[in-house]
């Protein structure tokens, strides 16, 4: 999991996970919902979020000052058996993938550093995160090299 503004530097890595997590449990491990009270968690209320799909449901249980994701197609149905989004819903989508291509970005320049997609196979505890550390900081340093500024 990556946090990162739109200048691409990446200013948050959530934990190496071994096999798959769905990103919204990820995301709830990361930035925790205490339990015991029924009120939103307000870690974001200072920050606008563009989520993926993946995230569906973080804007019931996260306050922020906007949430921006993707309108789902509807599911086919009896009733529907040709859903299709709106002209109006696929121009938001657009919208919102301008944005978010930015992280995507940001997370191929993590990648650049090739230790980080591939299988890694080095049984020390904890090297999986700091490789990705270290390959997160060398592509903030790029950027800082380049004149870019968070």
């Amino acid at each position: 999991m990556v946090i990162a503004p739109r200048k691409k530097w990446i200013l948050f890595l959530g934990d190496s996970v071994a096999g798959r997590i769905h990103d919204s449990a990820q995301f709830t491990q990361a930035f925790p919902v205490v339990e015991q009270t029924n009120d939103r968690v307000k870690w974001f209320e200072a920050f606008v979020l563009w989520l993926d799909l993946g995230y569906f449901g973080a804007q019931k249980t996260y306050v922020a000052k906007e949430v921006n994701m993707p309108h789902k197609k509807p599911r086919t149905s009896k009733g529907n058996p040709s859903p299709a989004l709106t002209d109006e819903q696929k121009t938001e989508n657009r919208e919102i993938s301008r944005i978010r291509v930015l992280v995507e970005q940001a997370m191929s320049g993590l990648k650049r550093c090739h230790i980080v997609p591939h299988r890694f196979r080095n049984r020390l505890e904890d090297f999986v995160d700091t490789a990705v550390l270290l390959a997160a900081g060398l592509w903030n340093w790029k950027l800082k090299c380049q004149g870019v500024t968070n």
